[in-house]
């Protein structure tokens, strides 16, 4: 069966985030992968000239979509006056509702891009530059950080918390992609309780939230 081209309206402005919601919505319609850029390109009425404007692969593509997330994340919590006030655990908490949200919006698509290799989260090529940003994010968390503990202990936590972070992102990713219930309620559930325990290793009693930790995710048969 032939392509059917899409028309572009004269208004539209081809960029990044206009490539991006082709490739999304490509990939939601036809529930498949894209071949090659030629055929995105003659699909979507766009020259290959403008598509590699912004992005040398479809790669780029798939791996700019996941910055774009955090990138969203961070705009939106950067809006609130407040944000920069808050003591590390209220920003860490704020990052990961914020993100979850947003990723939330784009669910599908989400699932879709870590169940299509059928290795789901054991391949995360896509993740190179979310996570390089993400890090980074966390490490200037800690660099602005008042807490008096943090700063006690920052030039050898900032590295250590940065990745102990991101492997906690990883893992609630993991619990939202399998979380069934009402509104992901769960999943806001183990967002709160990791993000007070990784915050509390910092501090002088961990044990206890390790421990209240522990309690959910064995009910949650996560253990």
């Amino acid at each position: 069966m032939a392509t059917v081209k899409k028309i572009i309206p004269d208004n539209i402005i081809i960029d990044d985030n206009y490539i991006i919601s082709l490739y999304m919505n490509d990939i939601l319609e036809d529930n498949h992968n894209i071949k090659n850029v030629y055929v995105f390109c003659k699909k979507n009425n766009i020259q290959e000239s403008d598509f590699y404007s912004f992005f040398g692969s479809l790669d780029a593509v798939k791996q700019s979509i996941w910055t774009k997330f955090l990138e969203n994340a961070i705009a939106t919590l950067e809006k609130d006056v407040n944000y920069a006030n808050y003591p590390d655990k209220n920003k860490l908490l704020s990052l990961y509702f914020t993100l979850f949200e947003i990723l939330t919006l784009n669910r599908s698509y989400v699932v879709y891009s870590l169940m299509e290799n059928k290795q789901g989260m054991k391949n995360l090529k896509d993740f190179k530059h979310f996570r390089n940003h993400f890090k980074s994010f966390i490490k200037d968390i800690m660099e602005t950080s008042t807490s008096e503990n943090s700063s006690r202990v920052a030039k050898v936590a900032r590295p250590v918390f940065s990745e102990g972070a991101w492997i906690q992102f990883l893992f609630i990713l993991k619990f939202w992609i399998d979380d069934t219930s009402k509104s992901f309620e769960k999943t806001d559930i183990i967002i709160e309780k990791s993000v007070n325990t990784v915050v509390d290793l910092l501090d002088t009693k961990p044990l206890e939230n390790l421990f209240d930790l522990g309690k959910f995710l064995w009910k949650e048969k996560m253990m």
